[in-house]
This record gives structure tokens, C-alpha cells and sequence, in this order.
């Protein structure tokens, strides 16, 4: 069924009173692909998410971060920032700005790695 289609059926129930403006609104709005007006990308919404770990960390977090965003382990992502590291410095000032810029994640609960039980 065409995209027109479909807008068209939602307006006609609209029309005739089986859904309310909210309704209509959400039901367009799932149509068209949109999670809602106000909504972020997916893409902003995840760096949004982003945030330095206080139990999985050696320096700063980072990587215990983004292991916990990505589900990449944080060996790996630590590793990355090694390779890059020989690489002219770039891992280093990558992690640097990181650190600087990527809030604290909340406090670990007692008992897990980091804090006394």
C-alpha cells in the first residue's frame, strides 16, 4: 500500500472521529517513519547516551564507556587507542578530549569492581 494511501485512510479515521488528535498525530508520525517531532536521531540520541565508566576504568573511563555503549569489550576499544597511538599520536589526543568532554557515568553500585563492598 502507498505512503498516500495510508496518510489517507488515518485522515479519513480522523475525519470521522475514531481517533483523536493524538492519535492521528502518532499513528502519521509512525507512518512517515519519524519516532516524533521532538525526537533525535538515532545517531544523536546514542552520543547523548554516552558517558565515562567509574567501574570499568585504568585512566579516565573512556573505553569502559564506550564497551558499555557500543557492546565492544574494553580491551578492544582500549587497544584501538593504542593502534592509534603509534599512529603520530592520534589515540592519545582522541582519549584526551574524550575524557575532557564525555560527562561521568553514575556512581557503580557497592560490591561491584571499583568500590568497597
Amino acid at each position: 500500500m502507498a505512503l498516500s494511501d495510508e496518510l489517507g485512510k488515518l485522515a479519513d479515521m480522523h475525519q470521522r472521529g475514531t481517533l483523536s488528535d493524538e492519535e492521528f498525530a502518532r499513528a502519521k508520525a509512525r507512518v512517515l517513519g519519524q519516532a516524533g517531532p521532538d525526537a533525535p536521531s538515532p545517531v544523536i540520541a546514542g552520543l547523548n547516551r554516552l558517558q565515562r565508566s567509574r567501574s570499568d576504568r585504568w585512566l579516565g573511563g573512556v573505553c569502559g564507556g564506550l564497551a558499555d555503549l557500543t557492546g565492544v569489550a574494553a580491551w578492544l576499544w582500549r587497544l584501538m587507542f593504542v593502534l592509534l597511538m603509534l599512529c603520530g599520536g592520534t589515540g592519545v589526543v582522541a582519549y584526551v578530549l574524550l575524557w575532557i568532554f564525555v560527562p561521568d557515568g553514575p556512581a557503580p553500585l557497592a560490591g561491584q569492581r571499583g568500590e568497597p563492598a
